[in-house]
């Protein structure tokens, strides 16, 4: 909606040559071995979308659209009188469910999240199966588990994936932020997101006295899913609609989501790290620093001057 930035912040140019934020995310995504953009938007902006995003791509990666709207919900369910705005983040995943079949990415539209980061997805995504492996009777061979060839069954895989920023490369000087600060298990996989507001770049640092720690990592909604998801979130979105389906201004959040997952024994969620920096257009003040950051980025030979 871009009620902070006051606009259409997916669809304002920032690059040298009149780029988006997300004309970087698919070149990243295109040039990592993505194959598939699904653009998540709201219908009412379709044409203009269409025209002045969607059909800069046409003919390098394939493009679909989903539409998240108030009256996309489970069947025999509709919204209540005087909401304005759709179910959140989580909704917005929820609402391609019949256009993704296999495994994919999902980022916000307004943050630049750089080659590494969909390098590293992309890298687990591939080496991810889509449904499980499951290894036991074999009637060919007669033999009892472990037996020497797998059964595909139809479960399934449950491993998903987050890129881990470190807190420090994600922060705006123009005003506070919401971040998805991160806990880890043993093991070094996703236990938690702890959504935490009113972060200043004033807090955080390695000296004593910082409410933050600079390393802290951070979700910022940069995920690896495979098709498993939407049955999580089909359950968690219909069990949200009949606890808090009647407020105007509730919000079903991807990061709560996936978090509920891992509790309940649903995934595991590898954390994959990146000193890359995030750069996102929060406010309208932000905008020249990432026009700078970009600049130099392509100065730099990472991006070319023009993109498509």
């Amino acid at each position: 909606m871009g009620s902070r930035y006051g606009g259409l912040k997916q669809i304002d140019p920032v690059g040298p040559s009149g780029e988006t934020v997300l004309d970087y995310a698919v070149f990243d995504a295109l040039r990592a071995g993505f194959g598939r953009v699904v653009f998540v938007i709201r219908r009412d902006f379709e044409e203009l979308f269409r025209t002045q995003i969607g059909a800069r791509y046409a003919g390098k990666i394939a493009v679909d659209y989903v539409f998240q709207s108030l009256d996309a919900l489970p069947p025999g369910l509709t919204s209540p009188a005087g909401r304005e705005k759709p179910w959140g983040t989580g909704h917005a995943v929820w609402c391609a469910r019949d256009a993704v079949k296999e495994n994919f990415a999902v980022i916000n539209a307004d943050d630049f999240y750089g080659a590494d980061s969909f390098n590293r997805l992309a890298s687990f995504l591939k080496s991810t199966p889509a449904v499980a492996i499951v290894r036991g009777y074999d009637p060919m061979s007669g033999h009892k588990a472990p037996s020497p060839l797998p059964l595909f069954t139809s479960a399934p895989a449950t491993e998903f994936a987050i890129v881990g920023f470190r807190l420090a490369n994600t922060l705006s000087e123009h005003g506070a932020v919401s971040r998805g600060i991160c806990a880890t298990d043993a093991a070094g996989r996703l236990a938690s997101i702890s959504e935490t507001h009113g972060i200043t770049a004033a807090e955080v640092g390695a000296e004593p006295g910082k409410k933050f720690q600079g390393e802290m990592i951070v979700s910022m909604n940069c995920w690896g899913f495979t098709p498993a998801v939407f049955t999580g979130l089909d359950g968690q979105f219909r069990e949200f609609l009949a606890s808090r389906g009647g407020e105007l201004k509730s919000e079903f959040y991807l990061p709560a989501a996936v978090s509920t997952m891992i509790a309940r024994g649903e995934t595991t969620v590898r954390v994959l790290r990146t000193d890359s920096a995030w750069f996102g257009i929060t406010f309208r003040d932000d905008k020249p620093r990432v026009q700078a950051a970009l600049a130099e980025l392509v100065g730099a030979g990472l991006y070319p001057a023009r993109l498509w």
